[in-house]
C-alpha cells in the first residue's frame, strides 16, 4: 500500500481521519449510517416516481399531467359536482321558491340555513364575525339597526349587488369629506360633532354652543340624515340618535368621519354565487335576530 494512502488516526477517538486538516483540526472519517444512505436513495427513487405519476413539471403553457391524470383542481371539481348532484332536488326547490316561501317551509328553511351558514362562514365571517356580531366599520347583523333595511328583500339586494361595489346596480352613496375637501372649517367640524353626540344623549363639554353645531348640521348633514338625525335608508344614512355606531361615538371618531367622509365597500356576491346560494345566505343572515 502506498504510504500516501495511509490516513492518520485521531489519538483521542481512535478513528481514522480523512487526511484533511485545518488550523490543527483533523476531519474524522465517519461515513453516514448505512440505513440513512438507503433512506436517502429511496427518497430519490420515490421523487422520480412521483414526478412521473403526478403533475409535476411546469411547461411553457401548462404542466405535465402525470400518467394517472390526477390533479387537485380536478378532484375539487369532482367533489363539487358530486355535492351539487346530491343537493340537486333541494337546490331546484330553493331556486323556484321566493324568500318568504323559504322562510315558511320548514324543510326549505332548514336546507337554506345549513347552506347559508356554510356560505357565511366561508365568505362573510371575516368581516362580520362568525356570529354576525361585526366589528368597528363592519355592521352587527344581530341588532335591528340597518343602514339599507333588514327585510328579506332588502338584505337580498345588499348581498347580490353589494355596497359601493363594481356591480352596476350596487347600493351607493358617499358621505362627503367635509374637512379634507375644505367644505367646513375645523371649528365647524368640532361644533357639528358635538351636536351629533347630543342627538343620542351623549355628554358634550360645558359651554358647547349646540346651536352653532345644529346650524352646521342643518346646512350640510340634514339632507341625508334627516332634520331630526334619524337617518334615511334610501341613501344608507345612519340614524344618529340611537346608541349604535359603526365607527365609534366619541368626538374624535365622529369628527374624523366628518373630516374624511365614510365610504366602506361590501362586495357584490350575486356574480359569485348562484341564486340558491344567495337566497340561502339571505335567509341565514335574516335569522340572526336583526332581520325585519
Amino acid at each position: 500500500m502506498n504510504a500516501h494512502d495511509h490516513k492518520p488516526v485521531d489519538h483521542v477517538t481512535g478513528t481514522e481521519t480523512t487526511g484533511h486538516e485545518w488550523d490543527g483540526i483533523r476531519e474524522l472519517n465517519t461515513p453516514l449510517p448505512r440505513w440513512w444512505l438507503w433512506s436517502f436513495y429511496a427518497s430519490i427513487v420515490f421523487a422520480i416516481g412521483y414526478m412521473v405519476v403526478y403533475p409535476a413539471w411546469p411547461l411553457i403553457t401548462g404542466h405535465t399531467a402525470g400518467v394517472i391524470g390526477w390533479s387537485s383542481r380536478g378532484a375539487v371539481a369532482s367533489d363539487v359536482a358530486a355535492l351539487q348532484a346530491a343537493r340537486g332536488d333541494m337546490t331546484a326547490q330553493i331556486d323556484a321558491a321566493d324568500l318568504a316561501a323559504i322562510r315558511t317551509d320548514p324543510t326549505l328553511q332548514a336546507f337554506a340555513m345549513a347552506q347559508g351558514r356554510t356560505t357565511f362562514l366561508d365568505n362573510c365571517a371575516g368581516c362580520h364575525g362568525a356570529g354576525g356580531g361585526g366589528a368597528k366599520g363592519y355592521p352587527n347583523l344581530n341588532d335591528d339597526d340597518w343602514l339599507w333595511g333588514g327585510s328579506l328583500e332588502a338584505i337580498e339586494t345588499t348581498i347580490r349587488h353589494g355596497i359601493r361595489s363594481a356591480d352596476p346596480d350596487t347600493r351607493i352613496t358617499d358621505m362627503p369629506a367635509f374637512g379634507r375637501d375644505g367644505l367646513l372649517e375645523r371649528a365647524d367640524i368640532t361644533a357639528v360633532a358635538r351636536f351629533v353626540r347630543s342627538l343620542s344623549g351623549q355628554e358634550v363639554p360645558d359651554g358647547t354652543d349646540l346651536a352653532a353645531g345644529a346650524q352646521v348640521f342643518a346646512d350640510n348633514c340634514a339632507a341625508c340624515h334627516g332634520d331630526d338625525g334619524k337617518g334615511n335608508r334610501d341613501v344608507g344614512a345612519p340614524d344618529l340618535t340611537d346608541a349604535i355606531w359603526l365607527f365609534g361615538s366619541d368626538e374624535s371618531s365622529i369628527a374624523a368621519g366628518v373630516t374624511n367622509g365614510r365610504a366602506s365597500v361590501m362586495p357584490a356576491w350575486g356574480g359569485r354565487f348562484d341564486d340558491a346560494t344567495v337566497k340561502s345566505l339571505v335567509v341565514y343572515v335574516h335569522a340572526f335576530g336583526g332581520g325585519e
